[in-house]
């Protein structure tokens, strides 16, 4: 298979990815706008009319045209794209004006970190880097046929693997298929030998427990989250062949790759360990050299090996999104009858969410299953899904140990 050059310098000038791209991330906008409640998904048709066909007011339209702007600009500061946007509220307009924008400024692209912290961090790339990464994932996956993705493609990772990749290999619009909202079953009913899944923990979590019968030949990818090793295992046992867990970050992009669910990961050919603990250096294209911090701690084993050991900056993943237990815990305090909070990750027997522990106020007595139906409906107004508690817990005050520092508890089941 050959790439052509037009393309793979201008990603965009394929119609179908800068159209999923696009309708992708309006879709998500929307979804944060309006939590809970649910719109049009993609795959949209290009005679979408925003306003009508989703109900979305002049608000709504400057959020979604300043988030289109904003990922697209890349940092440019000339040619604002947001204006030409709110004289149109049809995709096919919008696609029109991101192409005439991408056309004369199309070398940088920012992504917005997937996590939540009160606002999501941009994070720009040079195209070129972004290319010099989908041809070392070029490398790891010869004779794909097809690419199924799990994954939406406006962000850095289902750009990576869904648009740059699937052009890099040769492949055409209909040999990149989205199978979001599709059941372990379905999905693996669909799968044919040279196929490339592109997933996510949790997603590959529900295959290993749900798929069977697949054809040989089948690969599949996750990254956005560690996958435990359990989880690959049995995505390995239900018939995959290979599965590729890749490493990285919106801040950073892909650093490695490992295919044993109990191995090291090994650094894509362009990092380098760096001089400071934190941070990797990254040569260019070009041989021009980039120093880059990175969000966990590595230990290392060896030169360009190494594992992710724990989050620098406390964040923690649920279903694949960075999320800060201590801003879920500041909203919670933001409620009238909640006096203090503390929010952690489940343990492992417990589940994959997030779990709140509640003081209530003196003065709002009252039945503690009451306060956490009314704690959910409120919560989930204010933060993403993700971000949402799943099982609330509550007493005279929060679990301290002897040290006197906040510690773990066992979720009262009867809540």
């Amino acid at each position: 298979m050959t790439t052509d050059p037009d393309i793979a310098e201008r990603w965009w000038r394929d119609s179908p990815s800068l159209h999923r791209v696009v309708a992708d991330l309006l879709a998500a906008e929307m979804a944060s706008m309006h939590p809970g409640q649910r719109r049009g998904l993609p795959p949209w048709a290009a005679s979408l009319d925003l306003r009508h066909d989703l109900g979305a007011d002049s608000l709504d339209l400057m959020g979604l045209a300043s988030a289109l702007a904003a990922m697209l600009r890349g940092g440019a500061a000339t040619a604002p794209l947001d204006a030409p946007l709110l004289v149109q509220t049809r995709l096919d307009d919008w696609l029109g004006a991101a192409r005439a924008w991408l056309d004369a400024e199309g070398s940088m692209l920012t992504f917005r970190t997937s996590g939540s912290s009160g606002a999501p961090k941009p994070c720009t790339h040079a195209l070129a880097l972004l290319w010099q990464e989908t041809e070392a994932l070029a490398a790891l996956f010869p004779g794909r046929r097809r690419i199924l993705s799990l994954v939406p493609s406006h962000h850095i990772y289902g750009f990576l693997l869904t648009v740059l990749l699937p052009q890099r290999l040769g492949l055409g619009a209909a040999d990149v298929i989205d199978l979001r909202g599709h059941a372990p079953g379905a999905l693996a009913a669909q799968l044919r030998a040279g196929d490339l899944v592109i997933g996510y923990p949790e997603a590959w979590r529900a295959f290993g427990q749900g798929a069977a019968g697949l054809a040989p030949d089948i690969v599949g990818v996750t990254s956005t989250a560690p996958c435990p090793p359990d989880v690959a295992r049995a995505a390995l046992g239900a018939g995959l062949a290979r599965l590729v867990q890749v490493y990285g970050s919106s801040e950073t992009a892909g650093v490695g790759w490992r295919d044993d669910p109990d191995g090291d990961y090994t650094l894509f050919p362009y990092w380098a360990r760096g001089a400071q603990p934190d941070a990797l250096e990254r040569q260019g294209p070009g041989g021009a050299g980039l120093s880059v911090s990175l969000q966990d701690r590595l230990a290392w084993s060896a030169a360009g090996r190494f594992r992710p050991d724990g989050r620098i900056d406390q964040a923690v993943q649920v279903g694949g999104v960075n999320v800060f237990p201590a801003y879920v815990a500041d909203v919670l305090r933001l409620h009238p009858a909640v006096q203090e909070a503390s929010v952690r990750p489940m343990r492992p027997d417990e589940g994959q969410r997030l779990k709140a522990f509640v003081v209530r106020r003196t003065e709002a007595a009252g039945d503690d299953a009451a306060l956490g139906a009314a704690l959910q409906d409120w919560i989930a107004e204010r933060l993403a899904p993700a971000e949402c508690p799943a099982a609330y817990s509550f007493g005279a005050s929060l679990p301290r140990g002897a040290s006197g520092k906040l510690t773990d508890w066992i979720i009262d089941r009867d809540d």
